[in-house]
């Protein structure tokens, strides 16, 4: 007996010696399980596909690896070479990815993301949690229209897109990506579907906006003063520009489009429990504070924006949360079409 209660002694020993770094690591990181910790450490690595710049990107995964000593791998495309990329890696039955970061993650056929619920969830908005458990919000997504305080007057600014699309002397001079679907989206739900056609229609006719390819590019532009306004833009985007001391501001107008960068773990990652950890950890509060530097949006409340009060802002308007399935993107990408690309 004294032999056997021995050997269960050295077992415990051996197990809580074993889990001791994952305790200490998990003191200065509450995100951390240091059970899921040694799992996800016999993986040994994690493979992230996002849509974010790998100038956040990079640095946002040192964090993790430097906390964990999980090595990682960053993919970075726009979400349709993800999403096709996706798509070829499982007719080939060969998933690669772990994790993947993009806007349209809600979009993805249900069967190819896991349902899981990370602890950190409990902490971000109800609304960027998916109701299936495939997906949860990083950061929001707010979309508003923007302009170069240089060269526009605040007394002069609209205050709805009614009298916007009224300022035909800025005609040529306000910008749109041309994926924008959001936007359009927002403007249907929020006006109904034929008046908010019909307002689209009048301010293409009277803004003549150039469509554009890339929104942080965009931003840029409006900044260096080669467009006057942004006619709608990622919120996030406009403030990385003006913290880097460009004369831009944003303009919230009824409707604000709302949706999110999302994370979701892959129903089949070759590394499992790295992936429920890197997940848990985009929905932490290290994580989104690191965002903010860059002016991104938490999903946390616990997360102070920067600037301050930002939020309260853009949500003094009426803010529409947009998300829809492949089917509806097709149908809005087809008017987007008709309305800005008239023949």
């Amino acid at each position: 007996m004294t032999s056997i209660a021995t050997n269960r002694c050295a077992l415990v020993g051996l197990v809580l010696l074993a889990l001791a770094p994952g305790r200490a690591a998990a003191q200065s990181h509450p995100w951390i399980d240091p059970t899921l910790l040694a799992a996800a450490r016999a993986e040994g690595t994690v493979t992230i596909y996002s849509s974010t710049n790998e100038q956040e990107g990079l640095p946002l995964f040192k964090l993790f690896e430097d906390a964990t000593g999980i090595r990682f791998n960053y993919i970075r495309g726009n979400d349709a070479s993800l999403l096709s990329r996706v798509a070829i890696e499982t007719r080939a039955n060969q998933p690669s990815f772990d994790i993947i970061h993009i806007s349209n993650a809600h979009k993805m056929p249900q069967n190819l993301l896991a349902q899981s619920e990370p602890p950190e969830a409990k902490h971000i908005l109800e609304q960027a949690r998916d109701a299936n458990r495939r997906w949860y919000g990083v950061y929001t997504i707010y979309t508003t229209p923007a302009y170069n305080t240089q060269r526009v007057s605040a007394a002069d600014l609209p205050r709805s897109f009614e009298e916007f699309a009224q300022r035909t002397q800025w005609a040529g001079k306000v910008a749109i990506d041309y994926t924008d679907l959001e936007w359009l989206r927002g403007m249907l739900q929020f006006h109904g579907e034929q008046k908010g056609t019909e307002l689209v229609r009048r301010i293409v006719a009277g803004l003549k906006p150039v469509l554009t390819d890339g929104r942080l590019a965009m931003a840029r532009s409006v900044a260096a003063g080669e467009y006057l306004f942004a006619l709608n833009n990622f919120v996030n985007l406009t403030l990385n520009v003006k913290l880097a001391g460009g004369p831009i501001e944003i303009l919230p107008l009824d409707p604000v489009a709302l949706y999110f960068a999302q994370v979701a773990i892959n129903a089949r990652a070759p590394h499992p429990n790295s992936a429920r950890l890197a997940a848990n950890f985009m929905l932490s509060q290290e994580c989104q504070v690191f965002y903010t530097k860059f002016g991104r949006l938490p999903t946390r409340t616990d997360v102070p924006t920067n600037p301050p009060g930002i939020v309260d802002i853009v949500t003094g308007k009426q803010v529409v949360r947009t998300l829809f399935d492949p089917d509806e993107e097709r149908r809005l990408k087809q008017l987007f079409d008709t309305l800005f690309r008239p023949r």
